[in-house]
């Protein structure tokens, strides 16, 4: 039997040495944590397209989306991600529209906030962190 499987894309956004991360809403599937902001492709969408459209949706900005930076592979309870992280900038101010919080945060800081695995591990590669098995 084989396991659904999502395909997510988020945002690598800095500007000036700090990263725009977004807290989920308390309702959401992994609440409360924090993350790049994007969200689930679409059937038949592109991954660029959908980054656009999620952060529209979520931040009400408008970006350019650039090149996938990275990729992972995380088996959540239920369901298989697969999770690319492309680098945006933005073209218009980013505001909490459909996510709790907005933070701009230096890649040192990264630590404090509580990521999902798939994100967490994105995190890690972007600050060079090896972590054992999670």
């Amino acid at each position: 039997m084989s396991r659904p499987h999502v395909r997510v894309v988020a945002a690598e956004i800095e500007v000036e040495g700090r990263y725009l991360i977004t807290q989920r809403r308390s309702s959401a599937v992994l609440p409360d944590l924090w993350e790049f902001p994007g969200g689930r492709v679409e059937d038949g969408e592109g991954d660029a397209a959908a980054l656009a459209r999620e952060l529209y949706e979520k931040l009400g900005c408008t970006v350019d989306v650039g090149e996938p930076l990275m990729a992972v592979e995380h088996a959540y309870h239920g369901y298989d991600l697969t999770f690319v992280v492309m680098r945006a900038r933005l073209l218009s101010p980013a505001a909490p529209v459909r996510v709790q919080q907005v933070r701009w945060v230096r890649a040192d800081e990264l630590d404090q906030y509580p990521f999902p695995g798939a994100d967490q591990r994105t995190v890690d590669a972007l600050l060079g962190v090896v972590r054992t098995a999670d």
